[in-house]
């Protein structure tokens, strides 16, 4: 399914070969943010200043679609680190990540190698560097390639590529995970590439910054008649509508996976997709993840 129907409609001109990308009508995007705004998430304690929030948008009522999304909201004053952690060649469930770390919460985080394990992208760990950017074969930078989550002493901060070709080695972070494409920057929704990586539905996964200096992990789940998946055209506009500032794409599609401590179906609290299957067992293993720790004493 591709979400070139909106926010984006796509206008092919065949005679002259060109691809113009136009925005939706001022009331469909009214209509959309509506929905957001007016949503009564389903909430639930997880522990001191983390907050998990879930709904379900039925009946095609955003993006003409149905969707669910969860979000973990953490407040940053109550000091529960976040930290990047990662597998250099074998792979893992985020359930499994968290339970190895203690964690309270996990999300799936970089893009990796399904056969060899390990992220394609720079990944930098208590200041060491593990991986570096496997080469693209046309010497650009892809779209998952034009930010970062930047990490210093368990605080989340998110970096666009300024257009260097050393940029991420020059990020200033204990932990530094190149991803993307940011989305929203200073309250502002980036312009993305009209590649299907941006433009096609998938389930997503994100990290926000919100309201009230609040750190958000994101989960849109997808490919199922339940949950059809969002751009990231879309996910910017719905993460600006539910009042964050910055916002950063992860790997999405059979990755998506968002997992808490204790809670029922081994933790598990998005629909994973892997298997193809509407429940919380489709999880795939994935070679890192951003792990929420508890609170500093």
């Amino acid at each position: 399914m591709i979400c070139l129907k909106l926010p984006y409609q796509l206008l092919i001109i065949t005679t002259l070969g060109i691809l113009l990308l136009t925005s939706p009508s001022d009331s469909y995007a009214q209509a959309d943010s509506l929905s957001v705004v007016r949503a009564k998430w389903e909430t639930k304690k997880v522990a001191p200043g983390i907050r998990l929030k879930q709904y379900w948008f039925k009946d095609s009522v955003l993006f003409h679609s149905n969707q669910y999304i969860s979000f973990l909201e953490v407040k940053r004053k109550r000091k529960h680190p976040i930290d990047l952690v990662y597998e250099d060649t074998l792979l893992k469930k985020v359930s499994d990540f968290g339970k190895e770390h203690k964690a309270i919460a996990a999300i799936n985080a970089g893009f990796f190698d399904v056969k060899k394990g390990g992220s394609v992208d720079f990944l930098r760990s208590n200041g060491v560097i593990i991986d570096t950017n496997a080469v693209s074969k046309n010497g650009e930078r892809p779209p998952h390639r034009k930010g970062a989550i930047v990490i210093n002493e368990g605080k989340v901060a998110i970096a666009k590529w300024d257009g260097s070709k050393d940029w991420e080695k020059q990020l200033d972070g204990e932990d530094v995970l190149v991803t993307g494409p940011v989305m929203l920057l200073d309250k502002q929704l980036q312009q993305l590439d009209p590649v299907s990586h941006n433009t096609y539905c998938h389930p997503r996964s994100a990290i926000a910054l919100g309201k009230k200096n609040k750190v958000l992990f994101v989960v849109v789940d997808g490919r199922d008649k339940n949950a059809a998946g969002m751009s990231l055209m879309e996910l910017g506009r719905v993460l600006k509508w539910m009042g964050c500032s910055d916002a950063i794409s992860m790997d999405g599609g059979g990755s998506s996976a968002l997992w808490v401590n204790g809670f029922p179906d081994n933790g598990i609290v998005s629909y994973p997709s892997d298997n193809k299957i509407w429940d919380h067992a489709g999880e795939r293993k994935v070679a890192n993840a951003l792990v929420i720790k508890r609170r500093r004493k």
